[in-house]
């Protein structure tokens, strides 16, 4: 661990930037007790720094400059998580006065290998895709109400170090905005000022003056991917929009030198000597993004991929974006209620119906209620006080342990539509099947991978820690799985046709399949006593009852699995089975299985199966870390659910043993 000496208080009083610096390899010590210090650390070009640069100067010292990654956090300040910091020891990217590590890079770096060149199209891909940017409070699809076709004026802060440091000025403003003008005299001008700039906070290099009768401001917050798609011509200065802009396909014009100016991407107003290549945006993306920043996994505590990065600092946005408008949460236990706080962005918890509505109402908030717990008399007082009511249900990849036993779900989901397991009404999961076949290459790339490793981890939804069961299959014999439900189940009373047992279920397998082995797996919450649907005479038709039996080995041994509505259908469908639904669950009707249910007109488009799963386990639900408690995506909780990482509070488990003695003793005097 090498030592940082540091000479502005932010470095100490900023936990965060002093994690990632000892992700790194740097210890950070205050400027005048570093006194084996290997550097010294400042902060991009603020004036303070001129300290740390003396200090450096002074000692004889390497000067390590340090700025935010260009995918930083949800929101600016240092209450929100970055992703990642670019250290430099060269000089640093936006002072175009000296060279800097990344312009080196982009100067003698060979950037052309093949792996490097699908990954930086990935990279750009995804991002276009998810709408991540360097700040992320708005997702993609909020519209301006602008017509496409106009040019984009890019403003900035004044005072920031980038314009000055990168050869412009502040009357270079008033110059760019008139060569737009000049150049566009038919098209409408739109000056998109920074989020930063406002009555009492920073301010824009453009007044109300400069506006005319096809100039104007846009100062709404919206999400930069969504601007530039409307856009027919960009032109800035410094900003890092410049850069999203050739990503999106633009050759922006610009009047400074930022460090995407003068590899004949842009059309540049100044040069730069030291720039003389021509590169590709992919190679320009690569050592932007993949090669010169620094990424974090700060749940980890390691260093990263800008693909971990990126898909964590999603997840944070997504769970931002849902928590944006306040939210009544009805129907809730007191034992889940901490875990869903975190989902709801600490959420006013109610149970009585109008009460509930009568507070979302006051607070321009909305209702969000369990699932099962939805009842007319809420969904009345909702539409009485005009407040959104959407739907709450655990999600499929959830926890190691059942919620019967008081284990928090570490995923759920959350639904302005309806519910995945009514097929009666649309959901915002059949919305996203539906869409899923316009997905990007990247999207499917990622929905693979993840069916990958959950599979190869043998994770299913609860994933309980069961003994190997020893099966004994007659060899020839093709062979049948047939999972049980609860039978009072809401994806049964909803989801389910003329077969709506477990009893009606394992006959109708028979049935069909008068010579197949046919294994029966009674679910663990009816086997614990807790829930309805018991078989009595199980082994009369089926040749194997699994009782207490991990799911997955028997999903793998299994030829074909019939069930009703039950998510072991989707798990087997992970893992190249076919699949018979008795019933409409949320992964019936595409195509995919074998449908002797009911049917909607709803479902007609025929999603791959990556499509399907990217729509399920990772547009639709939302995910915490189990040892943070923070979001994540669902390839890191893939990661802890395998190794069994993990905080239950002790609460829990206390009450949860006593939960379990005291079913066993019903059980025993039923």
């Amino acid at each position: 661990m090498q030592k940082l000496a540091v000479y502005t208080l932010g470095f100490l009083q900023v936990p965060y930037i002093r994690k990632i610096l000892r992700i790194s390899g740097w210890k950070v010590s205050a400027g005048l007790l570093g006194r084996r210090a290997s550097a010294v650390g400042v902060w991009g070009r603020k004036p303070r720094s001129k300290r740390g640069i003396n200090a450096a100067n002074r000692r004889g010292l390497p000067l390590l400059s340090i700025e935010d990654a260009f995918l930083r956090s949800v929101l600016p300040g240092p209450k929100s998580a970055p992703s990642g910091l670019i250290l430099d020891e060269v000089g640093i990217f936006f002072d175009a006065s000296q060279p800097s590590r990344l312009e080196n890079m982009l100067n003698f770096d060979a950037l052309d290998d093949a792996a490097l060149m699908t990954r930086a199209r990935d990279g750009i891909s995804f991002l276009r895709h998810t709408g991540l940017s360097k700040y992320n409070p708005v997702p993609r699809g909020h519209t301006s109400g602008l017509a496409p076709g106009y040019v984009l004026v890019v403003d900035q802060t004044r005072g920031d170090a980038s314009i000055t440091c990168g050869g412009a000025f502040d009357h270079t403003f008033a110059t760019m905005l008139a060569k737009a003008r000049a150049d566009h005299p038919e098209k409408q001008i739109v000056i998109r000022t920074h989020p930063a700039v406002g009555p009492r906070a920073k301010q824009g290099h453009f007044e109300v003056s400069d506006l005319d009768d096809r100039t104007t401001f846009l100062s709404q917050s919206l999400n930069p991917w969504d601007l530039l798609e409307g856009a027919a011509e960009v032109y800035c200065v410094t900003s890092q929009l410049g850069f999203e802009a050739i990503l999106a396909g633009h050759k922006p014009v610009v009047f400074g030198l930022p460090f995407y100016a003068g590899w004949g991407l842009t059309r540049d107003q100044q040069k730069c000597k030291r720039r003389k290549r021509a590169l590709t945006v992919e190679q320009l993306f690569a050592a932007a993004m993949l090669q010169y920043p620094t990424w974090v996994d700060l749940s980890s505590n390691r260093a990263c991929s800008f693909e971990e990065a990126a898909r964590a600092l999603l997840a944070r946005a997504k769970l931002h974006w849902l928590n944006k408008t306040p939210n009544v949460a009805v129907g809730m236990r007191s034992w889940k209620r901490p875990q869903m706080a975190r989902f709801l962005g600490k959420p006013r918890f109610e149970n009585d119906p109008t009460k509930a509505a009568e507070i979302a109402a006051v607070r321009a908030g909305r209702v969000v209620v369990w699932a099962s717990q939805n009842s007319y008399e809420l969904q009345t007082a909702c539409t009485n006080q005009g407040v959104p009511l959407w739907q709450m249900e655990d999600g499929f990849l959830r926890s190691r342990g059942l919620g019967a036993a008081l284990t928090p779900a570490e995923s759920v989901v959350i639904d302005d539509l309806g519910i995945y397991f009514n097929p009666l009404a649309p959901s915002r999961l059949e919305t996203l099947i539906e869409a899923s076949v316009n997905l990007p290459e990247v999207a499917l790339k990622r929905a693979k991978a993840l069916a990958e490793v959950t599979t190869r981890a043998k994770l299913s939804k609860y994933n309980l820690a069961l003994p190997a069961y020893q099966l004994n299959i007659p060899a020839g014999k093709r062979v049948i799985l047939v999972p049980g439900q609860v039978e009072d189940d809401a994806s049964i009373r909803y989801g389910a046709g003329e077969i709506c047992t477990n009893q009606g279920l394992l006959a109708a397998a028979r049935a069909a399949n008068h010579e197949a082995y046919i294994i029966y797996k009674p679910h663990p919450d009816v086997e614990a006593g807790l829930r309805a649907g018991t078989v009595k005479n199980a082994l009369e038709i089926a040749d194997m009852v699994a009782e207490n039996a991990a799911i997955m080995p028997l999903i793998e041994a299994a030829d074909e699995i019939w069930t009703m509505t039950s998510l072991t259908g989707f798990e087997a469908l992970l893992r190249g089975k076919s699949v018979t639904c008795l019933g409409l669950p949320f992964y019936a009707g595409w195509g995919l299985t074998q449908d002797l249910g009911p049917s909607t007109t709803r479902r007609c488009a025929k999603p791959e199966l990556a499509a399907l799963v990217h729509a399920t386990l990772i547009d639709y639900p939302l995910y915490l870390d189990p040892k943070t408690g923070k979001p994540c995506a669902p390839e890191l909780l893939v990661e802890r659910l395998e190794s069994g990482e993990g905080n239950r509070h002790w609460r829990l488990r206390v009450l949860a043993k006593l939960q379990g003695q005291f079913a066993s003793y019903a059980y025993l005097w039923r």
